[in-house]
């Protein structure tokens, strides 16, 4: 299968029981922009993204991923990538169509192996946006999303095979195996991760920033603000990006981070890294050790919408 099929992490949409929270935590302190919306649902951009918008929320009584969506360059690659799916006995929950949310485009929908709805899309209206200024500590991009699997071998081969996603590096603890599979769809070290967990949920979203500056000053304005800081700030090995982990209203992991690797597919081996060793969660060695309550954190609340299509 070609890599080209799918290019990027276009935004994660979630549904949330504390609805107002939730936009307020958005905008009014995580850094996002609000783009559009109707009653009980709200589209947030990030400043410095050309992507219609980043982030849906989406009012709900029950908590869930409604979906997460990935761009496609052309719509010939929508076609394919789900005739490809079709023949595979993948389900979709649409074929492809012109979409009707910010931006339009042409897509289709499928339930991933745990029943996940992932979207793949193109021709989508490039949103106009502005460069990010030095110390300006709001988010440019989304940058990517982690899911929690209790099957992610399995999860990480269905990936492999069917959206042609490639592994990027393994994190691994000598009594359990593999904890943390890395994912990448472009020359970005992960657009998307698995992480071991003991039931299917979001795992945490990430938002890149400007640089370190930006990333510290954002970091450091969360935490003066009263944000539960769950981790950071720190460097992880894989990725070797920043890391700062806080929780939203509706306990929900969210990241700011910053320097996401940027790797040459041609020569790229993948490595394992042992998280024992401490540099493996953090380079720098400032952040709070990594331990049952970081980790009880982003397991996050099972997933209540395992293959029931969003009504949005």
């Amino acid at each position: 299968m070609p890599f080209s099929l799918i290019s990027h992490l276009r935004h994660v949409d979630i549904a949330v029981p504390d609805y107002d929270k939730q936009l307020s935590f958005y905008r009014d302190h995580w850094g996002l922009t609000v783009v559009g919306g109707e009653p009980g649902l709200t589209y947030f951009a990030a400043e410095g993204s050309p992507e219609q918008y980043a982030v849906r929320v989406r009012e709900s009584s029950e908590k869930r991923l409604d979906l997460i969506a990935f761009g496609a360059p052309t719509r010939a690659d929508v076609d394919a990538l789900a005739a490809k799916l079709g023949t595979e006995g993948i389900q979709l929950v649409h074929e492809p169509q012109e979409l009707h949310s910010p931006g339009g485009g042409y897509g289709f929908r499928l339930f991933d192996l745990e029943g996940r709805v992932i979207e793949v899309s193109a021709d989508v209206a490039t949103r106009k946006h502005r460069k990010i200024e030095p110390r300006e500590d709001i988010p440019v991009r989304l940058s990517h999303v982690v899911v929690n699997s209790p099957q992610p071998e399995a999860l990480l081969a269905w990936y492999e095979k069917h959206l042609g996603f490639r592994l990027s590096d393994t994190n691994t603890h000598p009594h359990v195996g593999a904890i943390f599979y890395f994912l990448r769809c472009s020359p970005q070290h992960h657009s998307m991760a698995i992480a071991r967990g003991p039931h299917v949920a979001l795992q945490h979203l990430s938002f890149e920033l400007r640089g370190i500056d930006e990333y510290m000053y954002g970091s450091g304005r969360m935490i003066r603000n009263g944000w539960e800081k769950i981790w950071g700030p720190g460097r992880h090995r894989a990725g070797d990006n920043t890391f700062t982990y806080f929780l939203d209203p509706n306990g929900n992991t969210m990241e700011y981070t910053t320097e996401l690797l940027t790797l040459d597919e041609d020569t790229w081996h993948p490595s394992i890294f042992d998280v024992t060793d401490w540099q493996t969660a953090d380079q720098w060695g400032t952040s709070n050790p990594i331990d049952d309550f970081i980790t009880n954190k982003m397991f996050n609340d099972p997933d209540k919408g395992l293959f029931v299509a969003p009504p949005v």
